[in-house]
């Protein structure tokens, strides 16, 4: 509580000038439309084409897109509302926050169960098809936001049982930690992201060297399969820093104490905006099936325009 308390004080003293202020505001602005533009494109390639709904891959990836479609563009109306209205009612901040603490805990999870989906795919083919049905790959991906509504919903529960009516009335400046204060909370967010971190990585690492070793003596799609793990794993290397991101934000108040505003913009581009442009290099442009039927898309909307 300290630590978000101190943070909202440094912001209102290191206010951004106008110019800089509507420069950043363009900047996360644009970028956001442009994934999302992408993103929507992707989207529709995979909806036209029963060869994408039909397999389990892509099903997962599409769902990450998704995912990605709706986290940054709440964060993106979170970060423009920090500049504009700057204080908003605490209700309204926790319906925000919980979204977007759904959308961002799920990417980690979506990541390492691709991970695992490309592990099957090269080190067990021949139960492949068993293994990773149309059925199970909706179940799976019902356990991933299962697994994250009682991450999130819990912050919730807490606040609602500790803070008075009051609180929900109030205005603040809308941060996890202004809207779900306490340092309960702040203790089982740790114990979670802990737990979170070391099951992923552990996949993460285990799938890639077991695909690497596979690679060494396996064909092209080996290969290839070893290199989407190690995208998967820089992806996940940034999303990370969300799970580290109270603490990063500590050290970067510490040492750009001027510059603090700048700092926090950048954090923000990096953790939030940046991870969200890989998917669609993952995919978009690797993948050869999904780059054949996504060029089609992209020349089509460009006949018509």
């Amino acid at each position: 509580m300290n630590v978000s308390s101190t943070n909202v004080t440094m912001v209102i003293e290191y206010r951004d000038s106008f110019a800089k202020a509507v420069t950043k505001n363009v900047i996360v602005v644009v970028l956001g439309i442009s994934i999302n533009y992408i993103n929507a494109g992707l989207i529709h390639t995979f909806c036209k084409h029963q060869i994408f709904y039909m397999n389990p891959r892509y099903i997962l990836f599409i769902h990450l897109v998704v995912n990605d479609m709706i986290q940054v563009m709440l964060t993106v109306i979170l970060f423009v509302i920090s500049y504009t209205v700057y204080r908003i009612n605490v209700s309204l901040c926790c319906a925000f926050i919980l979204l977007t603490l759904f959308t961002t805990e799920n990417t980690p999870l979506n990541l390492a169960c691709m991970a695992v989906e490309c592990y099957i795919a090269i080190c067990a083919p021949l139960h492949h098809v068993q293994i990773c049905t149309i059925k199970r790959t909706l179940l799976l991906i019902g356990l991933i936001w299962t697994t994250t509504m009682f991450s999130v919903m819990s912050d919730l529960f807490i606040t609602l049982a500790t803070q008075p009516l009051d609180f929900f009335y109030s205005r603040v400046f809308c941060l996890r930690q202004t809207a779900f204060p306490g340092p309960l909370i702040i203790k089982k967010r740790d114990i979670t992201y802990s737990v979170f971190l070391v099951i992923v990585w552990i996949t993460i690492f285990y799938t890639y060297f077991r695909i690497l070793f596979t690679a060494k003596t396996a064909s092209k799609d080996a290969k290839k399969a070893r290199n989407t793990i190690l995208l998967h794993g820089f992806q996940l290397l940034l999303c990370m820093a969300t799970y580290a991101a109270p603490q990063l934000l500590d050290v970067v108040r510490k040492w750009f104490v001027v510059n603090y505003t700048d700092s926090l913009f950048a954090f923000y581009v990096i953790v939030q905006i940046l991870p969200r442009s890989i998917s669609p290099i993952i995919y978009g442009i690797r993948d050869n099936t999904f780059r054949k039927y996504f060029k089609r898309y992209l020349l089509c909307k460009y006949t018509i325009l």
